[in-house]
């Protein structure tokens, strides 16, 4: 394997997870409870997805709560205080509001203070996106303790009356501490990419500058997200296996040096279709989707966290985490656990 700090744009520190938590609400919705809503079943949602189950946030209950509980869990694992972190970055496609963003509401509820705190949106590559950006202000030396969190309140954006939709989405939040580990690798690698001409394969219309908010954006849906599945699959899988074999090509590892791939849990047929294109064996692959269904930027760190504190992971073992997400965006990492 190559020097891992060589893989950085920055020459020095590692940076190392030394953290993870997660949160889901308390509200299961199981796809029976869907039967009596929209016109499916139970055989047709796990046939095509694998989703048996999703979480579902309570009317009071926002992305920045979710995000919160998330985070002090993840602190609370790396013993870390709100004192002593740095700088927050939330991804998400659904904060609280346009404005102020949802990272700064986070600050404010784990009681942090005056410490810089922003979001960034890449939908369901949003957590690997903020791994990458944390571990830049680790590795050059401008923050000691970094604070990155996927979350998501997808039921509010979700049109419960299209059954090609509203069985896939689930709320939750996982978060993660980024800190110098010394002797440790951490994150080896990070490999992104996006393509802008494909955007509107998955998208929400409405409530942008594009299309402001009306009562007729309302009356039309163009709040909801919509998605054409079909070629969203197609793009994902090949996404996905692209990114995931850069990834190990630039660390010079093959997939049985991994312990874990831990996929984007978006559909069953995807994790299964990669999985295959990767060689890796059914039991590398980490899936949790049949719980919490697709819950976007906040899957991959909820399964991460669910894989630690099963006691699946033992520090220096290798992870290999891969998302894709409407933008189209894309990313994969290797990481030394």
């Amino acid at each position: 394997m190559k020097n891992p700090r060589a893989l950085h744009q920055f020459v020095g520190r590692t940076c190392s997870i030394t953290g993870v938590g997660s949160y889901v609400p308390e509200r299961i919705l199981t796809n029976a409870d869907l039967e009596k809503m929209v016109e499916t079943t139970d055989e047709w949602i796990t046939s095509r997805t694998g989703i048996k189950e999703r979480r579902i946030a309570a009317a009071n209950e926002f992305t920045s709560d979710l995000a919160t509980k998330a985070a002090r869990r993840a602190m609370e694992m790396a013993g870390v205080t709100a004192e002593q972190i740095d700088l927050i970055i939330v991804a998400s496609i659904t904060p609280d509001m346009p404005f102020p963003n949802t990272a700064c509401l986070v600050q404010q509820k784990i009681g942090a203070r005056r410490i810089p705190s922003f979001d960034i949106e890449a939908a369901c590559s949003g957590f690997i996106y903020a791994l990458e950006v944390g571990q830049q202000f680790i590795a050059s030396r401008t923050f000691e303790t970094v604070l990155v969190i996927g979350a998501e309140k997808l039921s509010s954006i979700t049109n419960w009356k299209d059954r090609n939709t509203c069985v896939l989405f689930g709320d939750g939040a996982g978060a993660a501490i980024l800190q110098h580990r010394p002797g440790a690798n951490g994150l080896l690698t990070s490999v992104l990419g996006a393509d802008g001409s494909k955007a509107g394969l998955l998208s929400m219309p409405g409530g942008g500058s594009a299309c402001p908010a009306s009562p007729t954006t309302v009356a039309d849906g163009l709040h909801f997200l919509r998605m054409d599945g079909k070629e969203t699959f197609k793009n994902a899988v090949q996404a996905m296996c692209g990114a995931a074999t850069e990834a190990l090509q630039r660390c010079e590892l093959t997939i049985d040096q991994i312990k874990y791939v831990i996929p984007h849990q978006a559909n069953r047929r995807i994790i299964d279709a990669v999985g295959e294109r990767l060689n890796a064996k059914p039991e590398q692959v980490f899936i949790n989707l049949h719980k919490y269904g697709n819950t976007s930027a906040a899957s991959v760190a909820i399964a991460l966290d669910e894989a630690v504190r099963e006691g699946k992971l033992q520090r220096g073992e290798l992870i290999l985490i891969v998302a894709f997400g409407a933008g189209l965006t894309w990313g994969a990492a290797i990481i030394e656990w």
